[in-house]
């Protein structure tokens, strides 16, 4: 039994999965993200990396002291997952992009989208320049759970 064990936590630890999702620690959208990794043909296909703000925590400078650890542990996921693209999700009504952007840059739905567009663009150049061979999709989620992309 204990070889069976080690072999199956052995297999489970690489692989060749889809994704790493890079999302927000708002509990609201824990739900909403699985439905969408769900839709989208990823389902047990993808690691998770949850940090306040997801992708905008991985690059403003606001947050600069994690950002390490974000790319740390995307090398070793792309290392042992082999996974072929990041899904970087941000949210409305966020409070660490309020934290990072200020008050202004939040304040109605334009201004919310512009921010997080910005630094979904920002997130998704630093993944390709690292990682060249990764694809990355960024979008914004509705409260409601919908996903409004971002190129």
């Amino acid at each position: 039994m204990g070889t069976a064990l080690l072999s199956r936590q052995v297999s489970a630890a690489s692989g060749d999965y889809e994704a790493m999702l890079v999302n927000c620690i708002d509990p609201r959208f824990t739900t909403n993200s699985l439905q969408y990794m769900t839709t989208n043909g990823m389902r047990d296909r993808y690691s998770q990396f949850v940090i306040a703000g997801g992708p905008i925590g991985a690059v403003h400078q606001r947050f600069a002291p994690w950002h390490g650890t974000f790319w740390d542990n995307l090398d070793i996921t792309a290392q042992l997952h082999s996974i072929k693209r990041v899904v970087a999700l941000t949210h409305r009504d966020c409070g660490a992009a309020k934290h990072a952007f200020g008050d202004a840059a939040v304040a109605t739905r334009q201004a919310e989208t512009a921010a997080h567009a910005e630094a979904l663009r920002i997130f998704s150049a630093e993944v390709r320049r690292r990682k060249p061979t990764l694809a990355v999709v960024a979008g914004i989620m509705d409260l409601n759970g919908t996903v409004d992309a971002v190129s």
